[in-house]
């Protein structure tokens, strides 16, 4: 009979020191017992965005990013000092020691090559935030080898294969499940992976962007086979809303992925859509979990969700929007309108986020990231010169200082009287909505609201579909 099989993916705050690392090798030695553990790492917290910082300095010339190499090797050192003690430990910790510092030599080189040229490419840049990724699992497993768990370090440049776009790879799935297969079926011990690295075919190291270490655990897991895959961050689990702004809000035991999907869209600390899509593709349940408090159960992220007795699931939001309204008489009846619009958009390479039209056809408005405001109006006031010339058109109304706040909830759809619940609240709490957008699947109603009403918008709206609190609560 096989052996159950799970991935555990933990993150840069959970592996962000040696006080860390011997907290997850605890939660990894009691789950080994019951089944085998294939383990994903991402950077010690904050190392990425060093080597980042530090690739942007040596390509201006600028000195200072050896300082952060020498900042990296001692961060490296003190950890290894604290997981290897007696006489044992101090041979173990001089072996890896001296791996981790030819490493770092590696790194200098390359940003002292960087520095020399004054050019740091995207194949460049992937090649430096590697190293987070591969430090950390080198320390990680001679950590669990010298305290009597075999492991063994795991290159994911040997594993998961992509194209060249270098700084979010494309992966090709059957060949990388293919190298993930053989390698998991190879190795004896627990595998200590890197997340968030790949390679191209010709060895080439590539990176798949953001949340790219739960992206690593998702493909992983996938290619194994694996009965779940267990994120582990620094919260309880999915939250109802963000407990920052609403501290009512409580943990959702289980949500499905679509459910999931439109919750991390709107800015929930959940995992980002695309690093599901394997483990949705094979149906793997995904678990949230807390290294810090491993004995709460966490959110179970599964294909389809066990019917709740309210019909939300959670309320997100997103900040640091903009909103720009198309409008005039001369839109009715004209076909292409809302196609040269966003077209126009898509050409300044605009992410719109939400969009709402009226029926009447006599306006279009797009909102999206705030940064993109002037890009989006100089692309429309190109594009509509004549409508705005001819004034069919009136010169665009743009308002920034907006957040979106999305109410989600699979068990939404059918339901008569979300709406009138959601914006009824929001009219008892005196909120202004500028826009409105719900989606035909019926699980989501998005609406823009001034950036400082949010914590009254989130507050209102949590109280009108939970008045009772923690409907889990036992």
């Amino acid at each position: 009979m096989m052996r159950a099989m799970k991935v555990m993916k933990f993150g840069g705050s959970s592996v962000k020191d040696a006080e860390k690392f011997r907290a997850v090798a605890q939660i990894i030695r009691e789950h080994s017992r019951e089944q085998r553990v294939l383990v994903v790492l991402s950077a010690m917290r904050g190392v990425t965005d060093v080597l980042i910082n530090a690739a942007h300095e040596a390509e201006a010339g600028d000195t200072r990013y050896k300082q952060k190499v020498q900042d990296i090797r001692k961060r490296q050192e003190e950890a290894a000092a604290e997981l290897f003690t007696g006489s044992a430990g101090s041979s173990a910790a001089s072996q890896v020691t001296s791996l981790l510092n030819g490493l770092i030599d590696q790194l200098d080189s390359i940003l002292h090559g960087v520095e020399l040229v004054r050019e740091c490419s995207p194949r460049t840049l992937d090649l430096v935030q590697s190293f987070g990724e591969i430090l950390n699992c080198h320390l990680f497993a001679a950590y669990l080898n010298s305290s009597g768990t075999p492991a063994e370090m795991v290159d994911a440049r040997e594993l998961i294969l992509t194209d060249d776009s270098h700084g979010s790879a494309e992966v090709d799935f059957p060949a990388s499940y293919d190298r993930i297969r053989r390698a998991i079926e190879r190795i004896a011990g627990t595998p200590v992976i890197t997340g968030f690295i790949a390679a191209t075919a010709d060895g080439i190291t590539t990176t798949l962007g953001r949340n790219g270490s739960d992206y690593t655990a998702s493909i992983v897991g996938a290619g194994a086979g694996a009965d779940l895959i267990e994120i582990w961050t620094d919260v309880d689990g999915v939250y109802s809303a963000d407990p920052r702004f609403v501290p009512e809000s409580f943990v959702v035991p289980e949500i499905s992925y679509a459910e999931a999907m439109e919750l991390s869209y709107f800015g929930a600390k959940v995992i980002h859509p695309y690093t599901m899509i394997p483990a949705v593709e094979k149906n793997i349940p995904l678990v949230i979990k807390n290294t810090l408090n491993p004995a709460a159960p966490g959110t179970r992220i599964v294909q389809t969700a066990e019917p709740k007795s309210l019909p939300v699931t959670g309320i997100a939001s997103v900040g640091n929007v903009a909103l720009i309204n198309v409008e005039g008489g001369g839109m009715v009846g004209i076909p292409g309108i809302a196609s040269r619009v966003f077209g126009a958009l898509a050409r300044a390479r605009v992410n719109i986020i939400m969009i709402s039209q009226a029926s009447s056809e006599h306006s279009i408005c797009a909102v999206f990231p705030e940064s993109h405001a002037r890009d989006a109006t100089e692309s429309l006031k190109r594009e509509l010169a004549p409508e705005l010339h001819a004034r069919k058109i009136q010169e665009f109304s743009l308002r920034t200082d907006l957040e979106i706040v999305a109410v989600i909830g699979g068990d939404m759809r059918g339901r008569p009287g979300i709406s009138g619940r959601l914006f009824g609240s929001l009219g008892d709490a005196g909120i202004n909505v500028l826009a409105i957008a719900q989606g035909s699947s019926e699980m989501n109603i998005s609406f823009v609201v001034r950036r400082e009403d949010r914590d009254r918008v989130l507050n209102a709206v949590h109280r009108a579909f939970f008045p009772d609190g923690d409907p889990f609560k036992k």
